[in-house]
C-alpha cells in the first residue's frame, strides 16, 4: 500500500489514493508512521492537504518524516503562513527539523513571496542552529524567493556566495526572476549558464534568441538559431517553457 500510495502521489491520482485510504480504514489497519506519512504525502502532492491533516491527527506516533509531509503539502498548496505555523509547532513539539524540513519551509516562503520570513529561516540555517549547512536545494529556494520578488542583486550575490556549484535549479530560478522583472542583461547571463548545464534543452536557446530579438541583436538571435540547428534541437514553447521548467525544478526540490 505504501508503494501504491507513492505511485498515486507521483501521478496525481487522487481518486485511487482515496480508494486506498478507504480500503485501509475498512480493514482496520493501524496508521503507523510509514503508512500515515505515505497518505499525507499523497494527499499533499494531489492538492488535498486538508485530508492529510486528518491522517496526521489520527497517527499515534509522528516522526520528522510525518511533519515534513505536512509542511511539504502546505508548500505545494502555496500556503506559506500555514507552513511556517506548522514548522514552529513542530519545533515546540521538540521534533528536530532536518534538511528536508528546511527545503519545504523555504519553498513555502518562495511560493508565497514571504521574503522576510525566508531570509530569517535561512539565516538560522547558515548560523548553525540546525547543525547542518545549507545545501544547494536550500540555496535554490532562496534564489527563487529573492529573484521573483525583484531582489535580483541579492539573488545574484547569494549565487556568488554559494559554497558549491550552482545547479540548473538555481540558475533556472534566477532566469525566471530576471525575465519576470525585465532585466535583459542578467537574463542573458543566466540563460547562457543554463545552456552550459543543459545543452540539450532547447527552451534555453529559445529564450536567448527571443531575448536577443527584444534587444535588437538580430545577428546574435540568428546565431542561436543556427546553433540549435547544428545541435539538432527543435524550437519549443520558448520563454513560457522556462517558467514551466522553473516550477518543475522547484517541485523536484520537494520530492
Amino acid at each position: 500500500m505504501v508503494n501504491a500510495l507513492s505511485a498515486c502521489a507521483n501521478f496525481g491520482s487522487l481518486d485511487m489514493g482515496v480508494w486506498i485510504h478507504d480500503y485501509i480504514r475498512r480493514n482496520g489497519w493501524e496508521l503507523d508512521v510509514i503508512l500515515g506519512t505515505s497518505l499525507i504525502d499523497m494527499y499533499g502532492k494531489c492538492g488535498r492537504i486538508e485530508y492529510g491533516f486528518w491522517v496526521f491527527q489520527e497517527m499515534k506516533f509522528k516522526n520528522v518524516y510525518a511533519w515534513n509531509a505536512v509542511i511539504r503539502g502546505l508548500a505545494l498548496a502555496k500556503s506559506g503562513e500555514e507552513a511556517m505555523r506548522w514548522f514552529f509547532i513542530m519545533e515546540r513539539e521538540n521534533v528536530k527539523p532536518d534538511e528536508v524540513t528546511l527545503v519545504a519551509v523555504l519553498c513555502a516562503c518562495a511560493y508565497s513571496g514571504m521574503v522576510a520570513q525566508g531570509r530569517e529561516i535561512f539565516s538560522w540555517l547558515t548560523s548553525g542552529k540546525y547543525e547542518f549547512p545549507p545545501s544547494v536545494k536550500h540555496y535554490a529556494c532562496m534564489v527563487d524567493l529573492l529573484a521573483h520578488s525583484g531582489r535580483l542583486e541579492d539573488a545574484s550575490r547569494m549565487i556568488d556566495e554559494m559554497q558549491m556549484e550552482p545547479t540548473k535549479s538555481v540558475w533556472g530560478a534566477f532566469l525566471a526572476g530576471c525575465r519576470l522583472h525585465g532585466n535583459q542583461e542578467l537574463s542573458e547571463f543566466a540563460a547562457w549558464k543554463l545552456v552550459g548545464l543543459a545543452p540539450r534543452n532547447s527552451a534555453y536557446y529559445v529564450v536567448l534568441a527571443n531575448l536577443y530579438g527584444e534587444m535588437g541583436r538580430w545577428n546574435d538571435a540568428e546565431r542561436i538559431r543556427a546553433l540549435m540547428k547544428e545541435r539538432g534541437l527543435l524550437k519549443d514553447l520558448g520563454s513560457s517553457s522556462v517558467e514551466l521548467e522553473d516550477q518543475k525544478n522547484l517541485l523536484e526540490l520537494l520530492r
